[in-house]
């Protein structure tokens, strides 16, 4: 059914043809816009409205009869029409950048919105929109539904839910109550300013059109949410396009957000806006959340928003930490019943979780001479999977001796390719060529602490898995100078210096401003309380009093 003003049915005409016959004229065929399918993941860069309007419309459409024209104050009700129409919709702004558009699409005929104008020199017909619902309704050939106004801050929601089948008629929420649809329309369109037109005069109407087969059922636009998107999303919508709302820009960061991305399963993203990163950044990401994998806690990123509360040690080995003072299934009721007294203690999500050292610090050689005995995949697996059927979060701690921490994290890829796994690094066990283990503190430059940076996260991201946990040991600054040049480009990982300080609670304090003293720049830390070693151990209350309140918390 064609949807313009004045529906105008086939016309039958009795005409005198030069023979004394007569000829049958008819109506010209309603127009639809043509549309573009775009092939690829895009983002587009700016957050400016007008620009953002724009940068849309030449996105899904080579061409349009109608282009919507509106105000900022007026985007609500034409983005309704522009979504019933199928047409694109601009804000009025710079002539020249507007007229240029114009051009492009090559309308009949401009929808004119609030209070905008038409440029100079545009070769369309000006229609100005009924400020009324129900003569808007029939200026477009559709019955407008009228629901709650719209509150500020929902524009882009109540856009994203236009449907064209459903025709709607949005307005904000502090305009008053329009007439309803079903009342009598006013006579003729009204001027921008809701006057009349002249008596007398007949008011201009739209070609008749029809809309256009969506080209864009395979995308997916990601918002933000900004009310400066909107204009942006009806666009989207006019073109079949689904809209998903992504509040900070990463498809990643809820389960609400993931979610919704693996049930749209889109073929192509189109990010509004700057937050959403490069094109590059957003088609790895979406790629990620559209797996539908989720962390312990929820969403795919470890942190911020999580705070996690771990056994440390080895399995089977109490000496090694109290994660090994027990067999698995005991291990994973420990682990959770560590974590639960915190719960009411932050705003977070608490999320159980077990370090398990991988790779133990040895007093000998060994075969291989790098004085680090290393555990199986076989013999940590039950423990990991474990873990994983328990909604718990695992680090695997690295203590290499004289190898790299690269080519030992390596031996752990296919546990790392869990989604429940992160990784730890323990440079007081990294040794030269010439040390033994207990002779000296050990080190690593952040060059290596980088190698593993960009393996890691390469692996995170060719799996698209959700984000890992890198946890960097440190109790002396010496431990890894230059900590603080340490990658943290690369968000398939977070980053956490965990500060391993044991003793007094006043000794434990200075380690932990001295560390942060010299990494500024790290947003996340991790806290350890030992049983034995600290005099006396924090109680969760305490430990959560400390400042910046830890975003990980071990029990050795």
């Amino acid at each position: 059914m064609p949807v313009a003003a004045l529906v105008a049915a086939l016309v039958l005409a009795g005409c005198t043809s030069a023979d004394g016959g007569t000829t049958e004229t008819t109506s010209p065929p309603p127009a639809a816009s043509e549309l573009v399918a775009p092939g690829e993941t895009a983002v587009l860069g700016t957050d400016d409205p007008a620009e953002l309007a724009r940068q849309s419309a030449l996105t899904f459409f080579a061409a349009a009869p109608v282009v919507v024209l509106t105000t900022g104050e007026a985007l609500l009700p034409a983005a309704s029409a522009a979504v019933v129409l199928g047409v694109p919709v601009l804000l009025d702004g710079d002539d020249a950048t507007v007229g240029a558009e114009l051009e492009r699409l090559h309308p009949e005929a401009v929808l004119t919105v609030g209070t905008a104008d038409v440029p100079d020199g545009a070769d369309v017909t000006a229609v100005p929109a009924p400020a009324d619902p129900a003569a808007l309704g029939e200026l477009l050939g559709a019955t407008l539904a009228t629901g709650d106004p719209v509150a500020a801050g929902g524009e882009v929601a109540a856009v994203a839910g236009l449907d064209p089948d459903a025709p709607a008629y949005l307005r904000p929420a502090e305009e008053g109550t329009p007439a309803s649809a079903d009342e009598p329309a006013t006579s003729g369109a009204a001027a921008p300013s809701g006057q009349a037109a002249p008596s007398g005069q007949a008011a201009p109407s739209l070609p008749q059109t029809s809309r256009p087969k969506p080209a864009a059922e395979g995308v997916v636009v990601m918002s933000t949410g900004d009310p400066a998107q909107a204009a942006a999303v009806a666009n989207a919508r006019s073109a079949g396009a689904r809209v998903l709302v992504v509040p900070g820009g990463d498809p990643r960061a809820t389960s609400e957000t993931v979610r919704t991305t693996a049930a749209n399963a889109p073929d192509v993203v189109v990010g509004l806006g700057t937050a959403f990163g490069d094109a590059g950044t957003l088609a790895w990401r979406a790629a990620t959340a559209a797996t539908g994998v989720e962390l312990p806690g929820g969403g795919q990123l470890a942190l911020p928003g999580k705070t996690y509360v771990a056994l440390y040690g080895h399995p089977g080995s109490g000496a090694l930490g109290v994660l090994g003072e027990q067999d698995a299934p005991a291990t994973v009721e420990r682990a959770q019943a560590h974590a639960e007294p915190y719960r009411p203690l932050t705003g977070t999500t608490v999320v159980p979780a077990l370090e398990i050292i991988a790779t133990v610090a040895s007093g000998g050689p060994g075969d291989d001479g790098n004085y680090s005995a290393e555990a199986s995949v076989e013999q940590l697996r039950p423990l990991v999977e474990l873990a994983h059927e328990h909604g718990q979060y695992v680090v695997l701690d690295l203590q290499p001796g004289r190898t790299d921490f690269v080519t030992q994290a390596k031996r752990y890829e296919e546990l790392l390719t869990m989604p429940n796994v992160g990784l730890a690094l323990d440079p007081e066990w990294r040794l030269r060529p010439d040390q033994v283990h207990l002779r000296q503190i050990g080190q690593v430059d952040v060059a290596e602490v980088n190698q593993v940076v960009t393996w890691l996260a390469d692996l995170t991201r060719e799996h698209r898995l959700p984000q890992k946990l890198l946890v960097l040991h440190q109790f002396q600054v010496r431990m890894i100078p230059g900590v603080d040049g340490v990658d943290q480009s690369r968000s398939e990982l977070a980053i956490l210096i965990h500060a391993d300080g044991q003793g007094s609670q006043p000794a434990k304090a200075g380690t932990w401003g001295t560390l942060h003293a010299n990494a500024p720049s790290i947003r996340s830390w991790g806290w350890k309380n030992f049983y034995d070693e600290d005099s006396p151990m924090l109680t969760p209350e305490q430990t959560m009093q400390v400042q910046p309140t830890p975003n990980f918390i071990s029990y050795q």
